[in-house]
């Protein structure tokens, strides 16, 4: 291509300069043709080492930094984030696929986290103990140190920030690596952290070869803390490498959703609300509604209303505005779904629309809906990650809250009902990090996000995002 989409180079950014030429690249695709839209270059080994000591200069500096300063600077970048929405919006579909009014729903979430945790940095509080007078005790909460980020590609503008901001607010030194998928909207996004005033050696920006880049920064002793976002194998294998250095670790792993829908649930309303956000970013969603486990009582009706309901979602470009669902992100994923569908189905699974791969050139995956899925088919023990929805029967609690906690996941989970005393058991016992009950939303700045079992520990968002950059020290004066 003549014409680059992006209104800066790609680049990263070591010690406050962009390295934007002399490195190999890697090609960014377009997910809705498949086309290239440029190049991101790749940190050598000799990169990573300057962004250590960048890091490690960083911390030493950013840590002394009175918190209303680091507030200030948070709260500017959220300024920015917002007055340049449109264009951020513009790269997370450039580079993602997923439609231009969720792509601007991401960035203003992204800026609304920003602000609590320009709030939340000048309240790290500590405590004094009782003692006998001329005496103190104090319990202090101080930054662990420089902080090595590893995100995904789905969510390419709030990702980072989910890195960046608990981090800075914390008083920690952060070396993030996005998506070489997503590289724009990371740029973009550091970019609005440097024009609002953030010094060059708190936040370096590196892209590379994944396996190389995190074996390198996880075996540095600057390093004092791992926050990743992504699978379960990677993140298994990234706290492997941690543990040499008995490093602190936040990890938000893959999920498999549950939802629950019991037959005293409002259906019509229940319907609109799922299918809506089942197929949001194509499914490509950690905490996407994967597996539906419907009453016996409605399971036909609710099969039905949804598979209805799919065949008129719009698929195509994610700057097109008539579009409701766009491409996936990359072509491994529409090839993965279809031997998932292409599994199920032959196990016995009912194909109620979709199963197919879109028209054109892009990485699109038609919306899927397949009823009567077995429990041992693929698809219902393996994330899916994509465009397709699972539903199976239960018939009473009891089955309903066994099959939710079946699986070795526990990010998100669903649950539909008018019953006001169940809706509490469901909430005490349903292993997962974050359960909705009559909602689809669990991504709030001011609450923590977060799994349990295999979907990771520890959580982002809330005061708990930034708790989880801090360690804890007992001071003892006589």
């Amino acid at each position: 291509m003549t014409d680059s989409p992006y209104d800066t180079p790609l680049g990263l950014y070591i010690a406050g300069e962009w390295i934007t030429a002399g490195r190999d690249t890697q090609e960014v695709l377009n997910p809705a043709d498949g086309q290239a839209v440029g190049h991101v270059p790749l940190a050598t080994a000799a990169d990573l080492d300057r962004a250590l000591e960048a890091a490690e200069r960083g911390f030493r500096a950013w840590r002394a930094t009175a918190p209303q300063e680091r507030a200030a600077v948070l709260a500017r970048t959220a300024a920015l984030v917002r007055e340049r929405a449109d264009s951020l919006a513009r790269l997370a579909t450039l580079e993602e696929g997923k439609p231009f009014a969720e792509a601007k729903g991401e960035v203003l979430a992204t800026a609304a986290l920003l602000d609590f945790h320009a709030g939340e940095a000048v309240r790290v509080y500590g405590r004094v103990l009782p003692r006998p007078s001329g005496t103190r005790s104090l319990v202090l909460h101080q930054p662990v140190g420089p902080v090595a980020a590893f995100c995904a590609w789905n969510f390419p503008v709030m990702n980072p920030v989910r890195k960046l901001s608990p981090a800075i607010a914390a008083g920690c030194s952060v070396i993030l690596k996005p998506s070489e998928e997503t590289p724009g909207a990371a740029v973009a996004i550091l970019r609005c952290f440097q024009d609002a005033g953030l010094p060059g050696d708190v936040a370096q920006l590196v892209f590379g070869v994944p396996d190389a880049v995190s074996r390198h920064l996880l075996a540095s002793p600057v390093t004092r803390k791992l926050s990743f976002t992504g699978s379960v194998p990677v993140g298994k294998h990234l706290l492997k490498l941690a543990a040499d250095t008995v490093m602190k670790s936040t990890m938000e792993l893959g999920g498999h959703g549950p939802v629950l829908v019991f037959d005293d649930c409002d259906l019509e309303r229940t319907l609109d609300t799922l299918v809506a956000h089942k197929f949001r970013n194509a499914g490509q969603v950690c905490v996407a509604p994967t597996r539906f486990h419907v009453q016996q009582g409605i399971y036909e009706r609710f099969a039905q209303g949804f598979a209805e309901r799919t065949k008129k979602l719009k698929l195509g470009d994610g700057l097109d505005k008539s579009t409701q669902m766009g491409p996936m992100a990359n072509p491994r994923r529409p090839e993965a779904i279809a031997g998932l569908v292409e599994q199920a189905v032959g196990a016995g699974a009912r194909l109620m629309t979709g199963g197919a791969r879109g028209e054109g050139e892009g990485f699109f995956f038609t919306p899927t809906v397949l009823a009567d899925v077995p429990l041992s088919s693929s698809a219902m023990n393996e994330e899916p990650f994509g465009p397709v929805a699972l539903i199976g029967s239960f018939a009473g609690v009891d089955d309903a809250i066994a099959e939710a906690n079946r699986l070795p996941y526990g990010l998100g989970a669903y649950c539909f009902t008018e019953n006001g005393r169940l809706q509490n058991r469901l909430g005490d016992e349903i292993e997962a990090g974050m359960v909705a009950i009559n909602t689809v939303r669990l991504s709030w700045g001011d609450a923590p996000f977060g799994g349990v079992k295999d979907s990771g520990f520890g959580s982002e968002d809330g005061p708990e995002g930034i708790a989880a950059h801090l360690v804890t020290k007992a001071v003892h004066i006589a």
